[in-house]
C-alpha cells in the first residue's frame, strides 16, 4: 500500500510534509532522526503494512520536504506534531522516536500523557540532557571523535562531510566505513545532502521542557533501546535515560548502530507491533 503524501498547515501557516499509510488500527507515529527525515521509516511502515495500524511520519522543520521556519516564528515541534495528530483526527497514538526524534517523544509524553500510548525510543536524545549531575563525564571516544570533527568542518565539502556523517551514525564509528550499503546509504546521502543546505538551527523549536530532570514523571509505558554498534560515547546516557525512567533490563539491539530503522527495519517493526497492540 503506496502512503498517502499531505501537507498539513501549522499555526504560523508553515506547512508540514506528513506521509500516511491508512489502516482502521492503532496509530503509530515516527519520530525521525536529527541525521535523517521521514523518509528513514518507510521500510519500517512496509514490515508493518497488513497489521492494521494506522502509521504516520513527517517532516520536522528544516528537514525533508518541511521548510526551516522563519526566523520569527515560535513554533515547537511538540505544538507541531500536535498539529498533524489532531490534523489526521488521531486520539491516543504510540510515538517511535529515533535520537532527536526520542526527544520530541518524551517531551510529548511529560507534557500530553493522555493522548499518548506509549514510547519506544531508540538511540533517544533527551531534552535538557547533561552529565553534570551523572556520575560519568561524556567525551568523544577515540572512534567518535576524529569522525565528529571531520562531519562538523566548515572547510569541509558536503561530500567529505555526508561520509564522515554516514561512518558515524549509519555504520558505528567502531564498525567499518561502508559497513551499510545500498540503497540505506544511498537514503543517507540523500538526506544529509538536503540537511546541510537547509541548515536549520538545531536549538528550534524547543519546548522549554527539561526532561531530564523529569523522566521520573513519564507515565506511560517506555522502551529505551539502541544499537550495540552506536557511538560508546552516548551509550552512558542512554543507560542512564533507562534508570531514571525505571526501565529495568535494558534491550540492545544486536549489530546495528545508531539509525536501526534504516539498516534492520524488520527488527524495528517487530518491536513496535510487540507494543502498539
Amino acid at each position: 500500500m503506496n502512503p498517502q503524501h499531505l501537507l498539513v498547515e501549522a499555526s504560523d501557516g508553515s506547512q508540514l510534509a506528513v506521509s500516511r499509510w491508512q489502516a482502521p488500527g492503532p496509530a503509530i507515529v515516527f519520530l525521525h532522526a536529527g541525521v535523517a527525515d521521514r523518509r528513514s521509516w518507510i521500510a519500517v511502515a512496509a514490515e508493518l503494512q497488513g497489521d492494521g495500524f494506522d502509521l504516520v511520519a513527517y517532516d520536522r522543520r528544516g528537514y525533508g520536504d518541511t521548510p526551516a521556519a522563519a526566523e520569527s516564528s515560535s513554533f515547537t515541534h511538540v505544538e507541531d506534531l500536535f498539529t498533524i495528530i489532531d490534523n489526521l483526527g488521531l486520539e491516543r497514538v504510540l510515538l517511535v522516536g529515533n535520537s532527536m526524534g526520542g526527544a520530541v517523544a518524551l517531551d510529548t509524553a511529560l507534557m500530553h500523557p493522555d493522548r499518548v500510548k506509549g514510547l519506544v525510543l531508540i538511540g533517544a536524545a533527551v531534552s535538557g540532557m547533561t552529565d553534570e549531575d551523572t556520575p560519568f563525564d561524556w567525551q568523544p571516544d577515540d572512534a567518535s571523535g576524529p569522525l565528529m570533527a571531520r562531519a562538523d568542518d566548515p572547510k569541509a565539502t558536503d561530500d567529505d562531510r555526508i561520509r564522515a556523517l554516514a561512518h558515524l551514525w549509519l555504520d558505528g564509528p567502531r564498525a567499518a566505513e561502508g559497513r551499510v550499503a545500498g540503497e540505506a546509504r544511498d537514503l543517507f546521502n540523500a538526506m544529509n545532502r538536503k540537511i546541510l543546505a537547509v541548515a536549520a538551527p538545531d536549538s528550534a523549536g524547543s519546548s522549554g521542557t527539561d526532561a531530564w530532570t523529569r523522566l521520573g514523571e513519564v507515565s506511560v509505558p517506555v522502551l529505551c533501546t539502541w544499537g550495540d554498534l552506536d557511538l560508546p560515547c552516548d551509550v552512558p546516557f542512554y543507560e542512564e535515560t533507562a534508570r531514571r525512567i525505571g526501565q529495568g533490563a535494558v534491550q540492545v539491539l544486536p549489530e546495528v548502530a545508531h539509525l536501526p530503522g534504516l539498516e534492520k527495519p524488520a527488527l524495528i517493526a517487530e518491536l513496535v507491533r510487540e507494543r502498539a497492540r
